[in-house]
């Protein structure tokens, strides 16, 4: 009996990664693909109408998931996706009364993704977006590529190789980010396989686009600059009837928001003096918009748009690089958004020009809250808030040698968090009990690896946010969210995916318990963000919270 059930144990391993006929010979290589901003419902194979072939390629060969979750933010979600913690944990988001945030030191013992993956046999490549504390190759990259200029994509003027500065970018040399980051991680993979072609490699590469400002290439732009003229309201719903469709949602489609946080947001006055007569400071009907309103307002979609599709071209470069090496069939591509499309129309770099053309480089154009809205279809709100349009992200998973899923949707929740901890499954090593001598504590997230497997699940007793004051968590499905000051909301997941009927009154008992238990990880979160500090280190002091509630047990997801 012993030696069957040993038997039928190791059978039951290898069908947790869904091996069509027996598990990878080697290692996989892994890419994880960032896109910045970006909506829920904006690459075709979630319901948008933008031309992303290489993307719907991999979904059609491989998984999407319809609820992942990401942070809200740009610097927490690559925090969660590098170390595997809550970015609050890592000090990478704020926490009241400790040193964090944008600014924030992780501790020494939340080490990236790359140290763990070295003593695996992996080399490591980072080429776009950077927005964590330190320097790539001071945390285990091999080699790195980075813009941390966010303001210019046709001339950056703060950009690092391999953690040396490189000159300013002048305006006119033919430069574009997204190409330019595509084109570092190509010849880091062909130097990969020229010189280290006997071991596994780890991208992670980190477009900024479609993030502000709304910059693309004439020929980009000139492909969509037709495309919404009808407006938001109609593309959102064509888009909720594709999605439905598809089957990635079954749920209403919520109302526009007009909602915008003012600290980001200046009046529309403000706008108008500085864009001119066709901006729009709300989300509100097409129909109420201006005849100026609606001549101006379709090329800003279709500038957001272009940036999408020539992503998508980039990611076709990339994954030519590596067919041509032989490894894409033993390589796992993960792509995903850190977070929901932004409301945001800031205004800073080198300013606006209104006479230049919209989306080149002397034009500082933002999405805006009602094509943000559109982006996020069918969901609340944006980048920020902790409502499904800000939190929610797709996630493609392609690996032809990894599981035998061919263009399967995934309605198992997830997060950022979990990718650390299922790279690391697959390529073979387990979670750090200890790195320099320092204890490591175990990772809030979950490996995802039983869930490629066609019936296998994953669950998590919650998922927690706290971004900028807006606040969240689900367990099971129940969520209860709040934006800013206002009062807890409480929604039903299951039937109400887009947050449409608030029961928080009918349900009172069910918003104190999921109250405590959002303050109860607040407070593990806060102990475990200050335990490496000194004494008087740990910032700005704020009055004791009140002794935690004992833990509830509530359902799992």
């Amino acid at each position: 009996m012993k030696t069957r059930a040993l038997t039928l144990l190791a059978l039951f391993a290898l069908g947790c990664i869904g091996a069509a006929a027996e598990a990878p010979a080697k290692k996989p290589n892994i890419v994880v693909i960032v896109a910045d901003d970006m909506g829920f419902s904006d690459v075709g194979c979630y319901g948008g109408e933008i031309q992303t072939p290489n993307l719907d390629q991999l979904a059609r060969n491989g998984l999407r998931f319809t609820q992942f979750y990401n942070t809200a933010r740009c610097w927490p979600s690559r925090a969660a996706i590098l170390t595997g913690y809550y970015a609050q944990q890592v000090r990478r988001d704020t926490l009241p009364g400790v040193k964090s945030g944008n600014a924030g030191k992780r501790p020494a013992w939340a080490s990236l993704l790359p140290t763990m993956l070295r003593p695996l046999g992996y080399r490591s490549y980072q080429s776009g977006k950077w927005h964590v504390d330190g320097q790539p190759l001071r945390n285990g990259f091999d080699h790195s590529y980075s813009i941390n200029d966010h303001d210019r994509y046709f001339n950056p003027q703060l950009h690092t190789l391999d953690d040396q500065p490189l000159p300013p970018v002048k305006l006119g040399s033919g430069y574009y980010a997204t190409t330019a980051i595509a084109q570092h991680a190509i010849d880091m993979l062909a130097e990969h396989q020229a010189q280290h072609r006997d071991q596994p490699f780890f991208l992670y590469l980190a477009f900024i686009a479609p993030h502000f400002p709304l910059h693309a290439l004439p020929e980009d732009i000139a492909v969509y600059r037709d495309r919404y003229r009808a407006g938001w309201d109609v593309m959102r719903q064509e888009r909720y009837e594709r999605m439905k469709k598809i089957g990635l949602i079954n749920c209403a489609l919520s109302q526009l928001d007009p909602t915008v946080w003012p600290d980001y947001n200046p009046s529309e006055a403000k706008l108008r003096e500085q864009i001119g007569p066709g901006e729009v400071g709300r989300a509100i009907p097409w129909t109420n918009l201006s005849d100026e309103q609606q001549q101006f307002q379709p090329i800003k979609m279709a500038i957001h748009a272009a940036m999408i599709h020539r992503m998508d071209i980039e990611i076709g470069r990339v994954l030519a690089q590596i067919k041509a090496a032989g490894n894409f069939n033993d390589t796992l591509v993960l792509f995903v958004s850190d977070n929901g499309a932004s409301a945001e129309q800031i205004i800073r770099g080198d300013l606006h020009d209104r006479s230049a053309p919209p989306g080149s480089a002397k034009t500082y154009l933002s999405l805006g809250p009602a094509w943000s809205s559109a982006a996020n279809t069918p969901l609340r709100l944006h980048k920020s808030w902790v409502h499904e349009g800000g939190i929610s992200t797709p996630l493609v998973v392609h690996w032809p040698n990894g599981f035998a899923a061919r263009g399967e949707l995934r309605h198992n929740p997830g997060h950022l968090v979990d990718l650390a901890p299922t790279i690391l499954e697959l390529a073979g090593g387990q979670w750090p009990t200890t790195i320099s001598g320092l204890p490591v504590p175990p990772p809030p997230g979950k490996s995802l690896v039983p869930v490629f497997a066609k019936d296998g699940t994953v669950t998590h007793e919650y998922f927690w946010w706290f971004h900028d004051g807006n606040r969240a968590i689900r367990v099971g499905d129940w969520k209860l969210v709040a934006d800013h000051q206002k009062p807890w909301e409480l929604f039903d997941l299951r039937a109400d995916r887009s947050e449409t009927r608030n029961l928080a009154a009918s349900h009172p008992d069910r918003v104190k318990e999921l109250d405590q238990v959002w303050t109860r990880y607040l407070e593990e979160f806060r102990a475990l963000a200050t335990k490496d500090l000194p004494p008087g280190q740990t910032g700005e002091k704020v009055t004791p919270p009140a002794a935690p509630p004992k833990a509830t047990k509530g359902p799992t997801l």
